[in-house]
Formats: structure tokens, sequence, C-alpha cells
């Protein structure tokens, strides 16, 4: 019999959810089309502590919108972290902004006050930073600077839901924080996120933004603006409140599920797991594996070793700068000259299995397959 593949990421649906999204799909029509997106909003800005929640078709919208809305535009620049998915800088390119890219710090492996400082010109306008695999960047500090620079600070949050900074919420930590809902996330709509905020004149400018250039409460489609078309279904919304509902469960499952790698793992040397700085949760969305040079092999190499022995993963992000789509920018010239610790960091880590349908004993299989690759 072949032993089942461990894989990288998945959900954990019970009845609540079923239940949920079949109620939805039998009743959120005509006047009712909006109830489940009116549960789910409200659930989620009540969860964060903030006025106004948008749920939206995926994470990367709400970083659009969020420009957009706050005016930014060619001529600008945005400063993002070198190590995080292109979604966190696409949409600074959708408005005709230019991405600028910051090392990350070597711990938390998220953008810091220190790496976006000495990025900062007289063009920057806003700064994105990104909540890497489930921890919060350092928001006390980068703040501060965006206070006193008069920066516009975007939380992506699409990998933190669950995660606190001081005792509040991941995604309401900025001016405006953004969530994914993608089918590998801790909470998950199959795909979605949400636009998070308390400022409400910048909700109401993405809310007119995000269909179609319309005036709330438009019956006569009378477009003021070509705009976007952004939102949710109603059985995304349904799936979504369910799942935050349970999202304590969620997230006892994810630290139980880390705990297990960290017994096992935790005292081999060279090797190390996710950190958490004080004054933190970490969400541990991924439970990611990082290691001293020349301990393993390239994390391209590893993976294929270990997928040989039935264990998918993911690698570490790759540094922008370095990924095709960005790599021929003089931006992306001077990253891959500065960003010392993004490009040491890249080929010596990579994202173990961490969906939270794992139990203990496919963690023994993960990591005796890992330990296998490093004493061969």
């Amino acid at each position: 019999m072949t032993t089942p593949r461990i894989p990288i990421a998945g959900p954990w649906i019970t009845q609540r959810e079923i239940d949920y999204v079949a109620d939805a799909t039998a009743n959120a029509w005509y006047g009712s089309a909006n109830l489940y997106h009116d549960k789910f909003e409200r659930a989620f800005a009540g969860h964060l502590g903030v006025r106004h929640a948008m749920a939206l078709p995926s994470c990367t919208s709400g970083l659009h919108l969020a420009l957009a809305a706050r005016g930014i535009g060619p001529g600008d620049e945005v400063i993002v972290p070198d190590i995080t998915w292109i979604a966190s800088c696409a949409p600074i390119t959708y408005v005709g902004a230019t991405p600028v890219f910051a090392d990350v710090d070597p711990d938390t492996w998220c953008i810091s006050a220190s790496s976006i400082e000495k990025c900062l010109t007289p063009r920057t306008r806003a700064l994105i930073p990104v909540d890497l695999y489930g921890h919060p960047a350092d928001y006390d500090s980068i703040n501060e600077l965006a206070r006193a620079h008069d920066l516009f600070v975007i939380e992506d949050a699409a990998e933190a839901v669950g995660a606190t900074y001081r005792g509040r919420p991941a995604g309401s930590l900025a001016h405006v924080g953004v969530f994914s809902f993608h089918g590998s996330k801790t909470l998950t709509t199959g795909e979605g996120g949400l636009l998070a905020t308390d400022d409400s004149a910048l909700y109401e400018r993405a809310a007119f933004l995000r269909d179609h250039g319309r005036k709330p409460g438009d019956v006569f489609f009378f477009n003021h603006e070509v705009a976007f078309k952004y939102k949710m279904s109603s059985m995304q919304a349904a799936l979504g409140l369910a799942q935050l509902e349970r999202l304590d469960e969620l997230m006892t499952r994810k630290r139980q599920i880390f705990a297990w790698y960290r017994e096992r793992l935790s005292g081999i040397s060279g090797l190390s797991l996710n950190y958490q700085a004080p004054g933190t949760t970490n969400a541990y969305w991924m439970i990611t594996v990082l290691w001293e040079p020349g301990l393993l092999p390239d994390k391209r190499k590893t993976m294929e070793l270990l997928a040989e022995r039935g264990i998918d993963t993911r690698p570490f992000f790759h540094p922008l700068s370095a990924i095709p789509a960005y790599a021929g920018s003089v931006e992306a010239q001077r990253a891959v000259r500065e960003n010392t610790v993004a490009h040491s960091l890249t080929n010596r880590a990579l994202n173990l299995p961490s969906a939270l349908t794992l139990e203990e004993a496919h963690v023994d299989r993960v990591c005796d397959a890992l330990l296998a690759v490093l004493r061969s």
C-alpha cells in the first residue's frame, strides 16, 4: 500500500461550515443577498476592534483598493519587504507607483523600521509591512516612523489571522489591514480577502471603487468613475463566518502543530523554527525550518528529497528583487546588493506541512524525513 502524501496546507471544515454555506446557497438571494456579507463583516470588525470591514475576493484586491482609495499613483514610492509573495507588491504596480524593496529582520523575517528608514526618499508615500508566515512586524517602531514622515501604512496580515501584537489583533495595527482567505490559509473562504480600517473616509472611498464607481445605494447603474469589481459571494461569506466563529479552535490547532515540530526539531544543532518576539503571538500559518549554511542542500534540492519521501513542502519566498517580474528594474538591482538578510535566508529555509488536519503521527513522519535528509 502506498503511504499517503502529507500535504503542505489545507483547511479544517466542520458541519458548521457546511450548514452555513448550504443556508447561503438556499436563502441568500433577493432581499437577503447580503445577509452573510453583513454578518461576516460585522463579526470580523468586532474581532479586530475596528469600525469597518469589507469582504473582498482576495487580499490582493484589498491592497489595490487601499492604495487607490488613498490616491497613491505614478510618481509615488511604496516600501515593501523584499521577502514576501508578489501579491504584497503587485498592487503598487497596478496603481502606477514604484515598489521599493526593504531588507528584513533576521529573526522575524519581517520588515523593520531601520530597514524602511534606509529606503525613504521624498517620493515615499506608503509602507506595506507584511506579517510573514503569521508573525506581526514591529508596528510600534514602524508606526512611529510613519507618523514622523506622514506615511500611509497598510498592514498585510494575509497570513496572520489570529496573531497578536501588544495584545491587539493582527490586521488592526495600521491605517488599513488586509487579509487573505485563500484555501491554504488558517481561516478560509476558498478564495477571498478582507479590508479593515477605522478610517471612515477611506472605507467609503474603497466601497465606491470596489463596485464600478457607483455611489452607495445607486439603483440606476449611474457610474461616476471607471473603477473595479471586488466582492465575494454570499457562500464565501457564509464559510468565512463559520470559520471566524471557530477561530480560537483553529489557532489552538495551529499552535499544537507547531509545538509538535518544536519538540522534535528544537534540539537539532543548526536548525531553527519560526521565532516569536516578546509581546507577540505568532499565528504559525506556515511552520518554517531554517538551517545554517551547508547543513542541508539548498531549498530546491531539499524539497526534492522530501518529496521522494512523500512530504509536500513550500519554498521560503524568493526575494522580490530576485524574481523575473521585478529583477530587471534599477530598484531590484539595488536591493540585490543591499538586502543581505533577505538574500541570505531564501535558499536555506522552507515551509513544512502545516495543514490544519495534521496529526502528531504526520509531524513524526515529516521530522523523520527531514532528519534523514540531514544525515544523508
